[in-house]
């Protein structure tokens, strides 16, 4: 009996594989030995990888997403009008016996070669540049909370109870406080003068908490700290400054999206940490091209700002479906059957930070009340738990996005979503039409006059 062979057709015929390492780069153009040649990595080098790809008629290229290496070689293809396919390492792993370098190069240009590997997403360039902007804002968020957490402790061991009488040490008499204690004032009568007239404890029991130790190596580390909040603060505002020039430049250069109006979100909450010096609710309609995703309950400046960054409005396109973006967000279960049984459906893991931020408007969706996404998410949870509810919430909210973005159609929620005042106000309506029908009063008799 002969052996049947099957053979696969080849789907890039002129293409390379590349290796990405820190101090040098593998590129294979063909599977023998004498097609892998190593590169360096600087300019001259990724340049000389490109004329060397073009001496052999290469023009598609595949290799891994390794760390940030990858980023000069893929700008350099770009401009020498490669095709650069992006993939993730998990699907290039999988290589036969010992694993080094002129292998690996070798197996991703084979499997580009037949066509088994799939780009990953890569944002646009001014999406780009706008994600550096806010992921550098982040970090010095996440450095700002450090160094509160750490004033927080100081205070603690200095015997200085300020976080029992305000609510936030980094507010307006938290910070006045910290402030005078550092310049040497340790007086808790004087101390307690800097209280906010928000603040609901009395002045009394700011001075009673403010009785410490006075420890000088706590006070030298509680100063160290405040210096470093302050050094943060600086930098987020610097942040905030650049943001909102680049968003008034791309939106001014568009008349159509500078034309755009949208009305005020009044009720949208406003934290110290949001965007400040633009007006983030109509910046993002204008920077979507009519799209209100202030609309959808739930959703908050940062997770605005994040949507913005991340993605982008030209990102949505590189998605089909709002299957696929749930995918790559990977908020969408990973069914494994074998045998037409489900082994395992949980969602995959790993998060980016869109994910991260839809997880917390999820979050934030289960503690409303009278919505159409909060009887939602209650519906999941009163069944599987709050962690699956916030999941499948936050699956939800991508899709409503997608489609919004993607297909260009407004939210329209089953139910309205009624603010706290408008609550307000439907209730004394009823309550007035109700003692109208109960005393049976007439126009006239409060000096109401019909024609």
């Amino acid at each position: 009996m002969t052996q049947k062979k099957m053979e696969l057709d080849i789907i890039n015929p002129n293409c390379a594989g590349i290796d990405i390492g820190s101090k040098s780069h593998f590129v294979a153009v063909g599977q023998s030995l004498e097609d892998v040649k190593e590169f360096g990595v600087y300019a001259d080098d990724l340049t000389a990888i490109c004329l060397h790809l073009k001496d052999y008629g290469i023009t598609s290229v595949a290799m891994e997403s390794t760390g940030n290496y990858w980023q000069n070689l893929y700008v350099e293809l770009e401009k020498h009008q490669m095709e650069v396919t992006l993939c993730n390492g998990k699907f290039t792993k999988h290589a036969k016996g010992k694993k080094t370098d002129v292998k690996d190069c070798r197996w991703i240009q084979k499997l580009h070669a037949l066509g088994l590997l799939t780009g990953s997403f890569l944002p646009d360039e001014t999406t780009e540049q706008l994600r550096t902007y806010c992921r550098q804002r982040t970090n010095w968020i996440d450095l700002a909370a450090e160094a509160s957490h750490k004033m927080q402790k100081y205070l603690r061991l200095l015997n200085f109870r300020l976080d029992v009488v305000v609510k936030d040490i980094c507010g307006l008499t938290g910070l006045a406080i910290i402030a005078d204690i550092c310049k040497g004032n340790l007086d808790p009568e004087k101390l307690s003068l800097h209280r906010n007239g928000n603040c609901k404890k009395s002045q009394e029991e700011i001075a009673k908490a403010l009785k410490g130790n006075n420890r000088t190596d706590f006070l030298f580390g509680l100063k160290q700290e405040y210096d470093s909040y302050l050094f943060f603060q600086k930098k987020i505002e610097a942040c905030d400054t650049q943001i909102n020039s680049f968003l008034k430049t791309q939106i001014n250069s568009n008349p159509d999206k500078k034309k755009l109006k949208t009305d005020e979100k009044l009720h949208k909450r406003i934290n110290k940490n949001s965007l400040k010096g633009i007006n983030l609710n109509q910046a993002a309609y204008q920077y979507f091209g009519g799209i209100d995703l202030m609309k959808i309950e739930g959703l908050s400046h940062s997770t605005i700002l994040t949507i913005m960054s991340e993605v982008g409005p030209e990102g949505f396109t590189k998605f089909k479906s709002s299957k696929q973006f749930t995918s790559w967000l990977r908020l969408a279960p990973n069914n494994k059957i074998s045998g037409g049984k489900i082994l395992s459906n949980k969602i995959p893991k790993g998060s980016n930070r869109l994910k991260i931020a839809l997880r917390h408007a999820a979050n934030a969706i289960g503690n409303l009340k009278d919505t159409h996404l909060a009887d939602f998410f209650k519906r999941v949870a009163y069944k599987k738990g709050r962690a699956t509810a916030v999941s499948a919430t936050a699956r939800k909210l991508a899709v409503i996005i997608w489609n919004m973005i993607s297909k260009r159609v407004e939210y329209k929620a089953p139910t309205e979503y009624l603010f706290l005042d408008q609550k307000r106000k439907l209730r004394l309506v009823q309550n007035i039409k109700r003692n109208i029908a109960k005393f049976e009063i007439k126009p006239e008799d409060i000096g109401f006059v019909t024609a």
